[in-house]
């Protein structure tokens, strides 16, 4: 029973756009290691901004540092 977490900051992704990933990470556990999808788990957890850091600063912060345009 395959397990996939997958961690993104919560910035404007859609309904859709998680759908596509889920479909596509299940359909490539499928067709490369031949996992049977009804068997397949996806997990996306969405991170806000200022809960995700790298660089020593929040992800919100970095960004706001940042060139406009």
């Amino acid at each position: 029973m395959p397990f996939v977490s997958v961690r993104i900051t919560r910035d404007g992704v859609t309904r859709e756009q998680k759908a596509q990933v889920i479909k596509e990470i299940t359909e490539t556990l499928q067709r490369v290691l031949n996992k049977q999808p009804e068997l397949t788990h996806i997990v996306i957890e969405e991170v806000d901004t200022d809960n995700w850091g790298y660089a020593g600063i929040t992800t919100t912060e970095y960004r706001s540092k940042l060139p406009k345009g």
